[in-house]
């Protein structure tokens, strides 16, 4: 499976230790996402349907209510670079 550039800088990113975090309104629909480095650094251009890309080909998840991670299938389809952990 093929993905994006913008994809496959977001699970470098997450790859190096980073998450997504996102916030829910009352009526518990996805409100807002958030990028972050692992330094804590916030990553501008990551948007809901960026995230909803990368859940749906199930290159990140999350687990027991924290925050989104790459997952394993995330790491399959990352391609590797110097920089990378």
């Amino acid at each position: 499976m093929d993905i994006s550039r913008t994809e496959q800088r977001i699970l470098h990113l997450l790859a190096q230790g980073g998450r997504i975090e996102i916030e829910k309104n009352e009526n518990r629909k996805i409100e807002t996402v958030v990028c972050l480095t692992r330094d804590g650094w916030r990553y501008p251009g990551f948007d809901l349907g960026l995230f909803r890309k990368l859940k749906r080909k199930k290159a990140v998840a999350s687990s027991g209510g924290g925050p989104y991670r790459i997952t394993r299938r995330g790491l399959e389809l990352v391609r590797a670079e110097l920089d990378n952990r």
